[in-house]
């Protein structure tokens, strides 16, 4: 039994392994593609542009974890495998998971909750310096949070497709305030404060934890926060530590590697491998991973899938 065991885990590490490497080399590799007015049908051509992970529904069919005189449960591995690893959204069962619902770049699946993606207007409400200012509708919002100079606003802007949405700076900890932009008036994309930054005031530094945490913990009409994370650089205690404050505190969560186009020299590890070495150490306090995608606010890669993901969260929150 300890021989099957090992068996069955030392696979699970080869099937993970091989997931990520397909998306991450296929998606880094990928030309670029045209998206037709329908965000569904541009989904549909790019996939066609992707080589997304088959060997899912080969192991669906064919893996066997059974020795002589047991009997084979491929089908409930895999569906671990699909639960553990995978974002299967609602309306979605394991069995039901295909290679080509898996949007490239993630590990997110997509589900009868996706819907129309394409930002057609946005606009800024307002800047709040409490939580309790901030807009009191009934509006689905995300927020966006990582260390500041992570390419927070570089990303708001490359969604909306507008320069200077969102401000910009090369100064870290330029963002003080929880900003508020409204989407096609339905929706909020929330600009949080910079957490790590070195050159803001010393009284912004102090503040910040019980500032940001007080609206995480207290905002209802919060759909999920979007933790960004610099996939140029190895992971950082900072960034885990606030993926894991989230996690404890059952605040859902999205995984946004930003700077994914950016190749340093010499030894330093490409964005695949940092980004790789991040989930590892998160599924050490997860039993589920969180959903993750990578994206880059200069190529504009996983623009689209990230909107998509967007939409059937939204489109499930309204509905529930």
């Amino acid at each position: 039994m300890h021989n099957e065991s090992l068996i069955q885990e030392n696979m699970l590490v080869t099937l993970r392994s091989r997931f990520f490497t397909l998306q991450v080399t296929s998606l880094l590799q990928a030309p670029q593609s045209i998206s037709p007015k329908n965000p569904l049908l541009s989904l549909s051509h790019k996939l066609q542009m992707f080589e997304t992970p088959k060997f899912i529904l080969h192991y669906c069919n064919h893996a066997s974890f059974a020795t002589k005189g047991s009997k084979p449960g491929p089908v409930s591995e895999t569906k671990k495998f699909i639960e553990k690893v995978l974002f299967v959204p609602p309306g979605v069962g394991p069995e039901e998971v295909t290679d080509d619902l898996i949007l490239p770049g993630s590990n997110i699946v997509l589900g009868p909750y996706a819907g129309d993606a394409k930002i057609k207007e946005v606009e800024f409400v307002k800047s709040s310096n409490r939580p309790k200012d901030c807009p009191k509708d009934d509006r689905p919002e995300f927020a966006m949070l990582g260390r500041s100079n992570v390419g927070k606003s570089s990303l708001i802007n490359a969604l909306v497709r507008k320069k200077e949405v969102a401000l910009t700076s090369k100064k870290p900890g330029k963002t003080q305030l929880i900003n508020h932009f409204l989407v096609n008036r339905s929706w909020y994309i929330v600009d949080l404060p910079g957490y790590g930054f070195a050159n803001a005031p010393e009284a912004a530094r102090m503040d910040w934890s019980a500032f940001t945490k007080g609206y995480f913990l207290n905002r209802e009409t919060l759909v999920s926060v979007l933790l960004l994370v610099d996939a140029s650089v190895p992971p950082q205690k900072i960034d885990l530590d606030c993926a894991n404050w989230l996690g404890r505190n059952n605040i859902p969560m999205t995984l946004v590697f930003t700077k994914c186009d950016k190749i340093k020299g010499g030894k330093a590890k490409r964005p695949g491998e940092n980004i790789r070495d991040f989930q590892q150490l998160i599924r050490e306090n997860y039993k589920r991973h969180p959903p993750w995608i990578m994206t880059s606010s200069m190529t504009g890669l996983g623009r689209d899938e990230l909107l998509l993901h967007l939409s059937q969260l939204r489109n499930y929150w309204n509905n529930e």
